[in-house]
Parts: C-alpha cells; sequence; structure tokens
C-alpha cells in the first residue's frame, strides 16, 4: 500500500496515495465517459509501432516504448492494474522501503506479495530516498510511478539515464478506469482492459445509484471520520490523519453516501485533534487497518475511548489497501465495503 505522506505528516508507518472522485450518473455513462476521454488523451498505436507518445495523470507528455518486455512497476495501485490485466510477466521490479521502514512489506500485503508472485529481489527502493543504482540494475525500458516518486527523481531517472517514466496517479474514480484503459493500449491488452474497465464503470454506476435512491428516499448521508495514521495521545501532536478537501478520500466517503467530519478542512491531509473528533461526533469511524497498524494503535489516539462511534461499537477496521490505493481494488472491493458498513440493508 503506497501512500505519500503529507508533507507536515508522521513518520511514515503505512504509504499514502490520493485521487479525488468523479461521481458518474450510471454505468453506461461511466463506459461513454471513459471512451470518450481517452481518445482525447492519448493516441492508440498501430500494430507495427515501436513507439507511442502518452500524456500521464499529471500532464506530462512522455515517449514511451510499445509493449515493453521489461517495467519497473513503482507503485502497489499499478501492479494491481497490471496483474488483472494479465501483465505481471512485464514486471522486473517493485517499489519497496528501506528495511528499517519494512521492505517490501511496507507497500505490499502479504496477500499481494504472494498472489502477484513478488519478492525481495525485485526491490527498488522508494524511499526514504530513491535507490537510483537499483532501478537501473534491472534494466527497465519503462517506469510506471505514482506521485509517490517526486519530481527531481523522475527528471533523475528521464534526463539522465533516458529512461521514460510514466505517471499513473488518477485523481478521480473514473480515471482509474482511463489508466486501465491507457495500459490495455500501451501493451496491446486492449481486450482485458475493456472487460476489467466495464467492471470497473459497474461498479461506480451502482453506487451512483445507492446515493441518488437514498436521496429520492429523504435518507441522510451519515457522518465519518476515515483515518489511515494514529499519533497516539502524549505525543508532541496528537490526533488522527484524515483526509480534506480535493483529495481522494473525501471523495470517496462521498460516493459511499457518506459526509466526511474533514471535508471542509484547510488542508488535504489534516490531522485532526481529539477535541476536534469529539465535537464532530461522527456517526462512523474507519481505521485503516494492515501494514504494521490495528485497533491498538489507534486506540492508543486522543480520546479514542470517548468517541461516540466508538462507544456505539461504529469504529470499523478496514484492509488500508481499500482505502489509500487508486487501483480496481478501490472500486471493486473497497467502495462496496463502505456502502454496506454505511447502508446496511441497502442492496448495492
Amino acid at each position: 500500500m503506497s501512500l505519500n505522506p503529507p508533507s507536515t505528516g508522521p513518520a511514515r508507518s503505512i504509504s499514502f496515495a490520493w485521487f479525488a472522485v468523479a461521481v458518474l450518473v450510471a454505468a453506461g455513462a461511466a463506459v461513454a465517459a471513459t471512451a470518450a476521454y481517452f481518445e482525447i488523451r492519448q493516441n492508440h498505436p498501430s500494430a507495427s509501432a515501436t513507439t507511442m507518445s502518452l500524456t500521464d495523470d499529471v500532464g506530462r507528455t512522455v515517449n514511451v516504448p510499445v509493449n515493453p518486455s521489461r517495467v519497473a512497476v513503482l507503485s502497489p495501485s499499478i501492479m494491481d492494474s497490471m496483474y488483472r490485466l494479465g501483465l505481471r510477466s512485464h514486471v522486473v521490479a517493485v517499489d519497496c522501503y528501506s528495511a528499517a521502514f519494512g521492505g517490501l512489506s511496507a507497500d505490499y500485503s502479504s496477500d499481494q506479495v504472494s498472489l502477484w508472485n513478488l519478492s525481495s529481489s525485485m526491490c527498488v527502493q522508494v524511499g526514504p530516498t530513491l535507490n537510483v543504482e537499483q532501478l537501473l540494475a534491472v534494466s527497465p525500458q519503462l517506469v510506471l510511478a505514482s506521485t509517490i516518486i517526486s519530481v527531481a527523481d523522475v527528471e533523475e531517472i528521464s534526463t539522465t539515464y533516458g529512461i521514460p517514466v510514466l505517471i499513473l496517479q488518477p485523481t478521480t474514480l473514473s480515471g482509474i478506469v482511463l489508466d486501465v484503459d491507457l495500459l490495455g493500449s500501451l501493451f496491446h491488452a486492449s481486450a482485458s482492459a475493456s472487460l476489467l474497465s466495464a467492471d470497473l464503470a459497474l461498479g461506480l454506476g451502482n453506487a451512483t445509484r445507492v446515493a441518488q435512491n437514498l436521496t429520492n428516499a429523504g435518507t441522510p448521508f451519515p457522518t465519518v471520520m476515515v483515518t489511515y495514521s494514529p499519533v497516539a495521545a502524549g505525543s508532541p501532536s496528537p490526533g488522527y490523519y484524515s483526509f480534506g478537501p480535493g483529495t481522494f478520500g473525501t471523495s470517496l466517503i462521498e460516493l459511499a453516501s457518506a459526509t466526511s467530519i474533514s471535508a471542509n478542512s484547510t488542508l488535504p491531509y489534516p490531522e485532526l485533534s481529539g477535541s476536534a473528533v469529539l465535537a464532530a461526533r461522527p456517526q462512523f469511524i474507519v481505521y485503516g487497518t494492515g501494514f504494521g497498524l490495528g485497533l491498538p494503535d489507534y486506540a492508543q489516539g486522543p480520546d479514542w475511548s470517548s468517541f461516540a462511534a466508538v462507544q456505539s461499537g461504529r469504529a470499523i477496521g478496514l484492509n488500508s489497501n481499500f482505502l489509500t490505493e487508486p487501483d480496481p481494488t478501490m472500486i471493486l472491493d473497497g467502495l462496496p465495503a463502505l456502502l454496506a458498513l454505511f447502508h446496511p440493508g441497502v442492496p448495492v
């Protein structure tokens, strides 16, 4: 689970990723919008093309090799898409943290390591700093990365060493679908991409219909706090890191027909104090688990036992990968999990 920490955030015990969620009217609209935008956004290579020009998720235009056989994937969210598209054999390296920060296990769960057949021998250290020597040692033809890689590192890889870097960090849930289509085109896997995109569009459409049905029935959306990292009481700055405006976390909550207590924060990734959570009285608290974090860690945060959601049994742990990765798993598993939690009994 790769997470880009806020610049003023806590020491990294889990990793972060962000994107804003676009609410789609229905699954059919999602497919149509994706197809239309995809045609505008990037070129489709001919069968004989060896390179193609793509615009990545941060607006960079990159000339990349078509169907490269040696790819360094420096983001778990991208690895999720690569695996689902049947492209695991193209991957020669993945992102890891230094041993002191957990190595491979800092970014990938044990289930991902097993399912995706990853090993520490594939590691390219991306934190606390990028190990360029490890990247060069695997001789990648292309690097697929999220914004976990800094602009300076991207420039060094691209300019100094001549290795193209494509940044896939979607800022909307529909952007996940776009990136799936992009990978399908790049790796000549359009058939697989079309099937996966249809499943993703269906998930987005289902969530939108739930929201519409609740609105039509006059059912109020519950208030929630989603936190991905606690800072224990007694620390210099105790609290709970959450999601503010313009981030994927807030938009994900909205698409799950709920209201974030930190949606109007002045910061995109605020640390909420215990008193702020007490004052907001969220009906639900969702906390990210795995990667070394669990209920005991959050319970050490300020005022935890006094929160109304904790006292009512509505503080729920959820796999951090469902909350922090802009990938197909977010739409196929994370979004339905939140809908089921916030609206039990409502068909999804």
